[in-house]
């Protein structure tokens, strides 16, 4: 799913670019466009990565106090057919 949205992000910024550049003239405001949506691409992916750590650290957070709760065990089925449907970790 990252992939996706990752490959959507740099799709949507390449338009963008190629939008402003459509009149032959790049201006600051365009430059400063570009740079914002460089920027906020990155955020994203940053973002992305972000999440798919904290998520591989739930399963151990849950098993760290020696007791699998019956809480415990239903969160860890939810993320392990999360990571089956959409295929991330």
């Amino acid at each position: 799913m990252d992939d996706v949205k990752r490959t959507y992000r740099e799709g949507e910024q390449t338009a963008k670019e190629a939008w402003r550049q459509s009149d032959g003239d790049e201006s600051l405001a365009d430059k400063l466009g570009n740079a914002g949506d460089e920027l906020r691409k990155q955020v994203g992916n940053a973002g992305d990565q972000i999440d798919d750590a904290t998520d591989t650290g739930k399963e151990a957070w849950r098993q760290s106090d020696g007791d699998e709760s019956l809480a415990d065990k239903l969160g860890n089925a939810g993320d392990e057919l999360r990571r089956e449907v959409t295929g991330r970790p």
